[in-house]
């Protein structure tokens, strides 16, 4: 290395840039608890929630009325005063079992309960042919 001196100046020791370090490999990589989740485990989930949204795309949808359903026929009653739901599905399917007849009335007509007033429209199912 050389010096540089002016004239009148006292001379000034050279300094070395690379004095107080050593020749030394890097240090080995530790990872936090956080660090491995970061790293490995939200890039995975992030790969299976792509996977799930690609893989919806190529699965069949359920076909709404692919077989013909089984067709219920029903006949329309106004409910007279004092009637019941299992006594209208007594009478008008008499060979079957008056629970699933009533349950059967209240889902075709949409009924919150199986509670009915005088002159409510209500769709029966009947017995069949």
């Amino acid at each position: 290395m050389s010096t540089l001196h002016f004239a009148g100046s006292a001379p000034v020791s050279p300094v070395n840039m690379h004095a107080g370090r050593k020749d030394r490999t890097a240090p080995a990589l530790h990872l936090t608890r956080r660090g491995w989740v970061v790293l490995v485990a939200l890039p995975l989930a992030l790969l299976a929630g792509v996977l799930l949204i690609a893989g919806s795309f190529f699965t069949s949808p359920a076909l709404a009325a692919g077989s013909g359903g089984e067709v219920t026929n029903t006949a329309q009653v106004h409910v007279a005063s004092g009637e019941t739901l299992w006594a209208l599905a007594a009478e008008y399917a008499p060979e079957r079992d008056p629970r699933a007849v009533v349950e059967e009335i209240v889902e075709l007509n949409a009924l919150a309960s199986s509670t009915v007033q005088a002159g409510q429209s209500l769709h029966i199912p009947v017995a069949n042919p």
